[in-house]
């Protein structure tokens, strides 16, 4: 398994503040990872030890296989980072804010002039280049913010929360636009507290709080922490006794009620078993027009894991 984070009892001190407190954190390479925390959880400054604007005060973190201590630009070059709510200059277009950043990387005029066409398009931004960003909207600001972190082709992108202040739109626009630097080969880490984006994105979640790792694991094998079983919804336009004994001859069924034409099938198990159920009942000659998994979701998780954390009282 090749890393492209890993930090090792990562802790880091504002005086008598602990905001990260021994933190051991893997990222998979080729992955989207969720870094997931309520405020104040210490997000925000393992990214930023991960980017060399902070010093930790006690731990290790390796960036792409390489130790980091403090800012060390050979690591830096090969990681693209956007900050929480990106801050542009007003009076730049948006091409003239990419060139700048390329300047800054190190990309020849060819380079720039290869790679911030290609970036404009990607993120959406085809055609608004020439506008002034202070004319740009939220949710372009941050798509233009996004674009400056893929400048340099990194291996490594750190994104801290990209969808934040966006409406739904926008939202739905930067999602697909993750999924895309995904598909270039390239490790994405997300900080967001929106947990429904992430369960669109992330295939990897680590939880925080107080600056500790509450679970780190896939996003399936996190959603799936919690006890007791999984409830399977279905409506049935030709609901009859057969269809119902279909059902509840299924190995990994506990329990059928019938209400109406819908039935609610208790499941043993919480692997996905829709496609079995469907063939079943299809057979016992009922007709299926809506199917619903009610269970355990990343939010489900997030929460009893916080506020396990925090004593059993919700903050």
């Amino acid at each position: 398994m090749e890393l492209a984070v890993e930090t090792v009892g990562l802790t880091k001190r504002y005086g008598s503040l602990v905001a990260v407190n021994k933190l051991d954190l893997k990222v998979e390479r080729n992955t989207i990872h969720g870094f997931l925390g309520p405020n104040g959880a210490g997000k925000t400054t393992t990214i930023k030890v991960l980017v060399g604007l902070l010093k930790p005060n006690e731990g290790t973190v390796k960036v792409l296989g390489q130790e980091v201590r403090g800012d060390m630009p050979d690591v830096r070059l090969s990681v693209g980072y956007m900050p929480e709510l990106p801050k542009f200059p007003k009076h730049l277009k948006g091409w003239e804010l990419l060139d700048i950043y390329g300047r800054m990387y190190g990309l020849t005029e060819q380079e720039r002039r290869e790679q911030i066409p290609k970036l404009l398009d990607m993120v959406g931004l085809k055609g608004r280049e020439k506008d002034l960003i202070g004319k740009y909207s939220k949710g372009m600001q941050q798509r233009i913010g996004i674009a400056q972190a893929l400048l340099n082709e990194p291996e490594l992108v750190i994104l801290d929360e990209p969808s934040l202040g966006l409406d739904p739109v926008g939202m739905v626009e930067v999602r697909e636009i993750v999924k895309e630097i995904a598909k270039e080969g390239i490790t994405v880490f997300v900080s967001s507290h929106l947990l429904f984006e992430v369960e669109q994105i992330c295939s990897h979640v680590t939880i925080i709080d107080r600056g500790a790792s509450l679970v780190s694991d896939t996003l399936q094998n996190v959603s799936g922490m919690l006890a007791g079983p999984a409830m399977l919804h279905v409506e049935v336009a030709k609901m009859s006794n057969a269809v119902v004994s279909a059902a509840k001859g299924l190995p990994f069924v506990s329990d059928v009620l019938q209400t109406g034409s819908t039935l609610r099938i208790q499941l043993t198990t919480r692997e996905d078993v829709r496609a079995q159920v469907s063939q079943e009942i299809t057979r016992a000659g009922g007709v299926i027009v809506g199917m619903s998994l009610e269970g355990s979701n990343l939010e489900d998780v997030f929460l009893q894991l916080v506020t396990k954390q925090q004593g059993g009282k919700a903050q």
